[in-house]
């Protein structure tokens, strides 16, 4: 891959956190991706719905599936399944370390702060087409079965 190729991958799983834990080990997931990810040089976003996570990651690619084996593993999470994995031409979200999404689009998409027990809003933005188009592909995979890719 050139320098200007960067590999994505996307994935969905099905949440085992018990809702009212959630706080908690959500506030402990984004320190430690947000962390984990700035210092690989890794970006993306994570769509949260009751029942699954959807990750975009985005980078150097020995680096972005080297994170990946260490989130399935993960026992937060079980069906771990990749969506779509390959080169793409530049990030969707170049400035994104972790990035919470909305599920349906209807609020903005938001940079999160994470804080020991719990997730906290920092800022909101809009999105670009690039984003957008990726951020489809994860909204649906959120609400149905995955799509062929």
């Amino acid at each position: 891959m050139s320098e200007e190729t960067t590999f994505r991958l996307i994935y969905r799983s099905r949440i085992r956190i018990a809702p009212q834990q959630r706080p908690a080990e959500l506030g402990k997931l984004f320190t430690t991706a947000r962390s984990n990810n700035k210092r690989a040089g890794i970006t993306g976003a994570l769509l949260l719905s009751d029942q699954r996570f959807v990750q975009t990651l985005e980078g150097d690619e020995a680096r972005v599936r080297s994170v990946f084996a260490t989130i399935e593993r993960d026992s937060r999470h079980d069906e771990v399944s990749v969506l779509e994995a390959g080169p793409v031409d530049g990030r969707a979200f170049p400035h994104w370390a972790m990035a919470r999404v909305s599920q349906d689009g209807s609020a903005p998409d938001t940079y999160l702060i994470a804080r020991e027990a719990s997730v906290t809003p920092a800022t909101s933005r809009g999105t670009s087409e690039r984003q957008e188009a990726v951020l489809q592909v994860m909204r649906q995979a959120a609400r149905g079965p995955a799509p062929v890719v």
